[in-house]
């Protein structure tokens, strides 16, 4: 059953990142973990791939902007399945990335990423259109993460890059 996630909004009263020093509270905030959690993690468009779950009432998802934003993270940093998974389940950067404030926050068996990966495989195939093309976190990016060129001016440069 698919439900939108909207917990990591909710910032919780007291937390592991709370019981840090404030200064490494303010590090992990300012460091990439923190960006990422605000420029992309919150942005992600969980809707489109509603369409992967079951609508008859039954256990809900593990949020599809974790299972995304740990395939970003993964494909980003090179790691394997089990190293993305222990990253995920150790690595406090990791967890405040995809919006996690708990250590035993959000636990998932690594099976229920290879699950995922399988409907939504299905899906494409299916449908020969990819669940979650609608995703966007902000301009438009080609293969190479630059801005397209429909945003390009007449001078051929990106709106933001001048």
């Amino acid at each position: 059953m698919y439900r939108k996630n909207t917990r990591h909004l909710q910032i919780p009263l007291t937390s592991h990142v709370d019981e840090m020093p404030e200064k490494l509270k303010k590090r992990l905030e300012n460091s990439w973990a923190g960006v990422y959690y605000r420029e992309f993690f919150t942005r992600l468009d969980e809707t489109p791939f509603a369409v992967l779950y079951t609508d008859i009432p039954s256990r809900p998802n593990v949020p599809v902007n974790v299972l995304v934003g740990l395939e970003y993270l993964k494909a980003g940093n090179g790691w394997t399945d089990e190293e993305m998974y222990d990253m995920y389940c150790f690595d406090v950067q990791v967890r405040y990335a995809l919006g996690y404030r708990q250590l035993g926050e959000g636990y998932f068996d690594l099976r229920t990423l290879y699950y995922f990966r399988e409907r939504l495989s299905r899906y494409m195939q299916e449908w020969d259109q990819p669940a979650g093309q609608s995703l966007r976190t902000g301009d438009r990016r080609t293969d190479h993460g630059l801005p397209s060129k429909d945003r390009q001016t007449e001078n051929g440069q990106h709106p933001d890059c001048q």
